[in-house]
């Protein structure tokens, strides 16, 4: 959302687009050299994709990656003219991806020394590091593990940087054998591919979901289902589209449950189905989402952290931030958050240890599905300071020195995967239901919120203004701020 760091990118990665160019006569040859771009070419709905392969060798592109399923074809080129000859009978549409990477939300991570690890005592029943683990108790995780802690016939795909396989709290909990790196949109299934590189932030969630109890650091919502690493996140921090259709695909094609997404594609901040230059990015994810519906995989996305009331995108005058900024004004709701707002997926929301709806977490009627615990570091209460401890405690993983640890990040990042972990238990406790079915029962099980009263103000110590944060909650039991309420760990299992 707004507030993600973001890659400026050199001019010649410009979005270059040919949705439904017709082509008259035969194909011409490239007479000149750009730079090796890759692109998405979309086959028409229903249809299979040797037709658009072939058009895509005579407009000297090479396929990549093939996903036949859902009529997408990954392609790099260099033929700068490419997307235009490429379009044509076969072919209903094609973009191409360069620019469309978005970096990573990382958050600040405040790593917990070792030797606090070592020394915490903890619930001698649970974990050293449980009593700082005020996010389990809000979900009333110690009842839920009385009755089922989750089987590990439940696979949750991670959709993020990689999953540390050397943590002590993660080595067992990680399905190796369905792990992989989806960078480029192609497969890698080698454990160094599908490791973290450059970031943290895939280890943290994966320990929110699934750290083991074991005597060491912190416990998952759900340590008795697998992880699998879903590498979707480059090392520079983005996540282009056809690593993200690679990801759903994967998910689907591998046994998956449930996968967890903490990211948007696109530069845009709102991806707009009836513009041309984004149509095919949004063709080509919702078709994959789609897909891993059919499959049996229900797929749970982050709100993002930019407060954005994402039920009325009325305008957005900051976008695309990988160039110069276009004035968007009188949109609709054909324009989207991707993956959070596209059909089929659970959009989460955060709240802080309060219960109140963090500072940062992006929020509306009719798109926030339910809320869980996701840190707010700056208040507890109207004008106190908080602490580093009202963020969330979960597994890291120090991409410099190369070591494993523990420590505190906050955002809807990791609100998303306590709501997945939550609805890992249920798919344990209740095996047998639809990604739909699933989705209901995580909404029907989840506790109420109310909003608000009046406009949310939580007085933050630093902003672009004295209304920076400012947000109004819509809606009764189920509102704009939290949703159908808290994910219920014990409710789910009981």
């Amino acid at each position: 959302m707004k507030n993600l760091r973001r890659k400026t990118l050199a001019a010649a990665s410009a979005v270059t687009l040919g949705v439904g160019l017709a082509v008259t006569g035969g194909l011409a040859p490239a007479v000149a050299t750009g730079p090796d771009t890759t692109f998405l070419v979309l086959a028409p709905q229903g249809a299979n994709t040797d037709q658009a392969a072939a058009r895509v060798a005579a407009a000297k592109g090479t396929v990549v990656s093939t996903y036949d399923q859902i009529g997408v074809l990954v392609v790099r080129s260099t033929n700068p003219g490419f997307a235009t000859a490429v379009a044509g009978a076969g072919v209903e549409s094609v973009a191409s991806t360069a620019g469309l990477g978005t970096a990573l939300d990382e958050g600040e991570t405040v790593e917990v020394s070792a030797a606090d690890v070592a020394s915490a005592t903890g619930d001698p029943t649970k974990e050293p590091e449980y009593a700082k683990q005020w996010d389990m108790d809000m979900i009333h995780l110690p009842q839920a593990h009385a009755i089922n802690s989750g089987s590990s016939n439940v696979v949750v795909g991670v959709l993020d940087s990689g999953i540390s396989s050397t943590h002590p709290d993660l080595a067992t909990q990680i399905a190796k054998d369905k792990s992989t790196s989806c960078l480029g949109g192609v497969v890698d299934t080698s454990e160094t591919a599908w490791n973290p590189t450059t970031s943290d932030h895939g280890t943290h969630v994966a320990g929110t979901i699934a750290a083991a109890v074991n005597g060491v650091g912190v416990t998952g919502i759900a340590p008795g289902v697998k992880v699998a690493a879903v590498k979707v996140v480059n090392d520079d921090g983005f996540i282009y589209p056809e690593a993200a259709v690679c990801g759903f695909m994967w998910a689907a094609t591998h046994g998956m449950q449930l996968t967890n997404n903490s990211y948007y594609i696109d530069p845009w901040e709102l991806n707009c189905r009836n513009d041309a230059r984004q149509r095919p990015v949004w063709q080509a994810v919702q078709r994959a989402i789609r897909y891993s519906n059919s499959r049996g995989v229900l797929n749970v996305a982050s709100a993002g952290n930019s407060n954005y009331d994402l039920a009325h995108k009325l305008s957005d005058y900051g976008s695309p931030d990988d160039g110069t900024p276009e004035a968007r004004e009188n949109l609709t709701n054909a324009c989207m958050d991707l993956p959070a707002e596209a059909p089929g997926v659970v959009t989460v929301s955060a709240v802080g240890p309060t219960g109140a709806k963090s500072y940062y977490s992006s929020y509306g009627q009719g798109v926030i599905d339910v809320t869980a615990p996701g840190g707010d570091t700056r208040f507890r209460t109207q004008g106190v300071r908080s602490t580093l401890t009202d963020g969330i405690l979960s597994t890291t993983f120090n991409t410099v020195t190369r070591t494993n640890g523990w420590g505190y990040k906050q955002g809807t990042s990791m609100s998303g995967p306590h709501a997945t972990g939550v609805a890992a238990l249920a798919a344990s406790a209740h095996p047998g239901m639809t990604p739909g079915q699933l989705a209901a029962f995580l909404e029907t099980t989840s506790v109420a919120q109310s909003c608000p009263e009046g406009v949310y103000n939580p007085v933050p110590l630093i902003s672009t203004g004295p209304h920076a944060y400012d947000a109004t909650c819509s809606g009764g039991e189920r509102n704009g701020f939290y949703g159908a309420g808290m994910v219920d760990a014990y409710n789910a299992v009981k």
